[in-house]
């Protein structure tokens, strides 16, 4: 049974004349706003509109106008001191800026929204509170309290924080709506999976050491629409190793992905042990493939049919996945494996058949999408938590130093600029209209040429 918070609203008694004077009003409102969120490219989600890291118009043949140098001194409109901790990735809609945070020892939990032109702090509201938080452990070198991101639409936020607990906001007020705080999970080394909207669900996935399963909240009220277990036999009884007793190979980071698949909608994840397809709607799961890894962290990519899952952290390889099965097809519908320098934390970028990966040992990583056969792997330097962007036809890694390289894609390695900024990038980066939103360990800056 759920346990349900939800904030009181305004009762809904009113006259019949008032009632329509007032939608009238809300409708011409809405038309607006949503024209103006039509008008500017907005990042409402870990990796951008489409999930898959591609800034609006980023095809290559529309300019959006982004800097290529900057700095410190350089291109930087405006930089602003995010208090507490938190990776989670920026978002961005109606003039306002989303991200969360956390205290270090993980009591108190904060989502922040920001005032896109000036860099103001709008609200930092403090929505869960625990007296004993799970430390983080080693997992504190790549891990915080707050590194799941928001995700935004017209009206709301809606913040994660695993099992701590998951809100949805009023982003005009700052307050809080809706929270849960009683879907269970022992993250043991702390949340990392980012929530996604889908119609009129909020879906959240927990693959920790004990609990492994998604779950789909009514994002209007955030009551439970749906719940699915992950379904691989795990079969670790008597594997040896305290990694093993502790849980840590039952354990998976990533965020799912949703696309269309032969005209079906399906949402694509990757957890421990076993990547799987389900039907978003319902949390039916429709094929499953299983392979020997765990603690996967990048979000999927997708193309032609196939899906591009990274397996995790031990084998660090990367598979490209039929998704037209169903039930376990672990058999058939693996179509090639990659394991040359493949990033284990930042997501993969797939730009024009070619697909690139960014590993946390300073390489970067170019693979053909349809063979998986590379075309080109180089040691540019870094090391890779955050994951990259592609825009302006131009491809933006950021490394955990605060280096933003800038590449050309293609097939061989173009290195267009090198850009410094202090503290470094654990938190992937965010686009929004001329701008670049980097958030930094500290500090989240705004980052456009001075022409935009």
């Amino acid at each position: 049974m759920c346990h349900l918070e939800i904030q009181s609203r305004p009762s809904l008694r009113a006259s019949a004349r008032v009632g329509r004077i007032k939608n009238a009003r809300s409708v011409a409102l809405t038309v607006l706003i949503l024209t103006g969120l039509l008008a500017r490219a907005d990042w409402p989600e870990f990796r951008g509109p489409a999930g898959d890291g591609h800034a609006p118009d980023s095809n290559g043949t529309k300019s959006i106008g982004l800097p290529l140098h900057w700095s410190e001194t350089n291109n930087g409109t405006w930089k602003t001191e995010i208090p507490n901790r938190g990776w989670s990735t920026p978002v961005v809609m109606g003039g306002q800026v989303w991200l969360t945070t956390a205290t270090e020892d993980g009591h108190d939990f904060f989502a922040v929204g920001v005032d896109q032109k000036t860099g103001k702090i709008l609200f930092n509201e403090k929505v869960f509170h625990t007296e004993a938080p799970e430390p983080l452990g080693n997992g504190a070198s790549m891990n915080c309290y707050a590194t799941p991101s928001p995700v935004i639409e017209p009206g709301r936020v809606y913040v994660h924080f695993g099992s701590f607990g998951t809100a949805c906001l009023d982003t005009a007020t700052g307050k809080v709506l809706w929270k849960r705080s009683d879907l269970r999970c022992r993250h043991y080394r702390g949340p990392s999976s980012s929530p996604v909207l889908f119609e009129n669900l909020l879906i959240l996935t927990f693959d920790g050491a004990d609990l492994h399963y998604l779950a789909a909240l009514d994002k209007k009220t955030g009551e439970t629409v749906w719940k699915t277990d992950r379904s691989v036999a795990w079969n670790d009884e008597n594997v040896p190793g305290q990694m093993a007793r502790d849980g840590d190979q039952r354990k998976a980071h990533g965020t799912p992905l949703i696309v269309t698949s032969d005209g079906k909608t399906q949402l694509l994840s990757a957890g421990a042990k076993a990547a799987y397809g389900y039907d978003p709607k319902t949390g039916r799961e429709i094929w499953m493939v299983q392979y020997p890894d765990f603690s996967s962290a990048p979000r999927p990519v997708f193309d032609h049919g196939l899906a591009f899952f990274v397996t995790g952290l031990t084998k660090r390889e990367m598979w490209a996945v039929k998704t037209d099965g169903h039930g376990d097809v672990s058999d058939t519908a693996v179509v090639w494996k990659s394991k040359n320098h493949i990033g284990v934390y930042g997501s993969p970028l797939l730009v024009d058949g070619l697909i690139y990966t960014p590993a946390a040992e300073s390489f970067v990583t170019c693979l053909e999408a349809g063979t998986g056969e590379t075309v080109w792997s180089e040691r540019v330097g870094g090391k890779y938590a955050a994951s990259p962007v592609y825009a302006d036809g131009r491809l933006y890694f950021f490394d955990e130093q605060g280096v933003t390289m800038v590449l050309k894609p293609g097939r061989a390695l173009e290195i267009l600029a090198a850009n410094k900024l202090d503290d470094g990038f654990m938190a992937s980066p965010a686009v929004s209209g001329h701008a670049f939103y980097l958030r930094t360990r500290t500090h989240l800056y705004r980052i456009e040429s001075p022409a935009s």
